[in-house]
This record gives structure tokens, C-alpha cells and sequence, in this order.
């Protein structure tokens, strides 16, 4: 086995397929040699700074590819001037290598109009402050979407939501301010209907009912008759409700008084006012007085037997009951009985 291993011819296909194999191997580097440009490097020029037409000039001299981005606009430079490249200036790159140059574009990006009609003022500053957008004039006119945003205005013409704008753009609202107060209500008997609801638009109200005496609609029908009344006073945004009919309104009559009786109802001022008085739904409570009670009179307890007394005249009798000594000493010895009924004094008889 060893003396085939070693056989010329063996060692022949050996040798052979070795210098094949190294001359694929060189041939294949040398092709990438000549392919990528081996050892031919380019030094990147340095366009900092120019306008981008200037540095695509350049790069196309030096056989490079470029790539423009718009970058965010700077107002302190120049609009399409070269703010950045990559690689950076003086690296040395193949030939056809692709720079990428970051230029200044002309203005700022634009932006979307957000949808803020009929939102809260404070909401609509906010989201117009997201997009990149400024809030310039804010006018107040009367309707009923108090502090709303109404319209949106760009240069006094009107904006709808989704318009492209350049970025901090400014722009002008019209916010509502509330429902104006007593505006008169116009006279609209006589007109048609195209004509009675653009007048109706006109002076801050809406369009309530408009009933047709044939049921067609036909906008050319002459109004005959209207709630509220011309003239009256009423808030902006109330309704005006229209009555009309292919015939003049004095061939109405009829339909007129019918409508009369019930929407303009006449209340008789003349009588007096009623006046409606609160029944208690319980029964007062009534109050008893309650009698005095009597204070008892203090009586005076029995006196004492009196002694005999001897005058000058050397007889003896007893003191008369009404004299001032039996009083005072009635008086001192009286005591009030609060509880003791009064019962009746006892005479008593001295006999001599």
C-alpha cells in the first residue's frame, strides 16, 4: 500500500492539484484586486458649508455618489447650504462610495392642520402647540358654543383641518362667546322658505319647524305664518318654526286663527292677581294655657288664754282682742302653712 502511495504518478496529481489550487486562489485576489479597486483610495473633499449644488459638483469630479438628506431647518444658516457629511471631510474612501450630505432645507417642514373645531379653547391651543403650530388672534363672536373654537383662520381666509402647513405657522381662531341676548326677531311673512332660512341664518337663529300646507318641501312655498311672533325678543340659537303654502298669506285666514289660538294664547291682565296660599299638610298644634297654681294664704295658729290683768282701779279683766299688743304678737308668731287647709278659730270664754 505504501509502494502505491508513493508512486510517481501518484505524487504527479498531487503536485498538479496543488499549483491549480494556489493559481485559483491568487487569480481570485487579484480579481478583487482590479474589482474593488485595491490600494486606490479617495480623500473625501470637504464641502462643509457650500450650497448643495456646489458639493454635488465636487463629489461627481472625484467619482463619488452622494445622498441628500433635508435636515431640520436652522434659520441661522442658509437655505440648502451643507450643515454635516459622512464620511467626514479627509477620510479616504473608495471610489463610488455614497457621501451622505445633511443640507438646510429651504423652510421648515410643513405640518398637518389638527381637527380642533368645536373644541374647548384650552384643548386647541394644546394641540396646535404639538404639530409646531403658533396661535395668533383669538376673536370672540356671539354663539352658543361658549369658549369653542369656531373657525380656523391662515392670512384672513378660512382653514379646514388636514391643510399642509409650513411648521410654526400661525394661525387665527374665532372662538364663541356665548349666546347674544335680546335680538328682535325679523319678519319673515311673506317671504319663501330659501329666503325666510338665510334671513333666519342671518340675524343668529335656527331653523325649527317648517311645515308645507301640500307636504312637498318646495323651497319657493310663501310663508304665512312663524313662531315666535316678529318683533319679539329672543336668545341667539332659538328656533323660528315656519308655516307655508303655495297661496298668499292673506288666502290663509282660516289656517291663521287656527294657529292663533294655539301659539298666541291672550292673557287677561285685567283681573286680579290669584294668589295661592301654602295649606299645611298637618294640623297646628294647639297650645292648652296652663292654671295657675294658687298660693294658700297663711293663717294665724291659735292665740293663748290671756292672763287677767289687775288696773288701777284694782280689778281684773282681760285684754281686748283688738288692742296693738295681741296684734304684734300675732304677727310674730304666725307661721305660712303651704300644705295645712285653713281650719276655724276657737273661741275661748274666761269666766270671773
Amino acid at each position: 500500500m505504501l509502494k502505491s502511495l508513493f508512486h510517481w504518478k501518484v505524487l504527479l496529481n498531487i503536485i498538479l492539484a496543488a499549483v491549480i489550487f494556489i493559481g485559483v486562489v491568487w487569480l481570485t485576489f487579484r480579481w478583487l484586486e482590479l474589482h474593488t479597486n485595491h490600494g486606490k483610495e479617495i480623500p473625501v473633499p470637504n464641502v462643509m458649508n457650500k450650497s448643495v449644488h456646489e458639493a454635488i459638483k465636487v463629489l461627481d469630479d472625484v467619482g463619488l455618489e452622494y445622498e441628500v438628506d433635508s435636515f431640520k431647518f436652522d434659520p441661522k444658516y442658509k437655505p440648502f447650504q451643507v450643515l454635516d457629511i459622512f464620511p467626514k471631510p479627509g477620510a479616504r474612501v473608495k471610489g463610488g462610495r455614497t457621501i451622505m450630505l445633511k443640507v438646510n432645507p429651504r423652510t421648515w417642514a410643513k405640518v398637518t392642520v389638527p381637527d380642533i373645531l368645536d373644541k374647548y379653547k384650552g384643548l386647541a391651543f394644546l394641540r396646535l402647540d404639538q404639530v409646531g403650530l403658533k396661535v395668533g388672534d383669538t376673536i370672540y363672536e356671539p354663539n352658543i358654543q361658549r369658549d369653542a373654537v369656531i373657525r380656523m383662520l391662515f392670512n384672513g381666509t378660512a382653514l379646514k383641518p388636514g391643510t399642509q402647513l409650513e411648521r410654526f405657522s400661525t394661525i387665527d381662531l374665532v372662538i364663541g362667546a356665548g349666546p347674544k341676548r335680546n335680538i328682535g326677531v325679523p319678519n319673515l311673512v311673506g317671504l319663501s322658505v330659501a329666503e325666510a332660512k338665510a334671513i333666519i341664518s342671518n340675524n343668529l337663529f335656527e331653523i325649527g319647524l317648517v311645515e308645507h300646507e301640500d307636504g312637498k318641501g318646495d323651497p319657493s312655498d310663501i310663508v304665512y305664518y312663524q313662531d315666535p311672533v316678529a318683533g319679539s325678543l329672543r336668545d341667539q340659537g332659538m328656533q323660528i318654526d315656519l308655516w307655508a303654502s303655495k297661496k298668499a298669506p292673506s288666502e290663509m285666514g282660516s289656517r291663521i286663527a287656527y294657529l292663533n289660538s294655539i301659539y298666541r294664547i291672550k292673557i287677561d291682565t285685567s283681573l286680579p292677581p290669584v294668589r295661592y296660599e301654602e295649606i299645611p299638610a298637618f294640623d297646628e298644634p294647639v297650645f292648652e294655657p296652663k292654671p295657675n297654681p294658687e298660693t294658700p294664704k297663711p293663717t294665724a295658729p291659735a292665740t293663748a288664754p290671756s292672763q287677767p290683768k289687775t288696773g288701777a282701779s284694782g280689778t281684773t279683766g282681760s285684754a281686748p282682742a283688738g288692742t296693738t299688743a295681741n296684734k304684734k304678737q300675732e304677727a310674730s308668731t304666725t307661721k305660712p302653712a303651704a300644705t295645712i287647709p285653713e281650719k276655724p278659730k276657737v273661741r275661748k270664754v274666761v269666766v270671773e
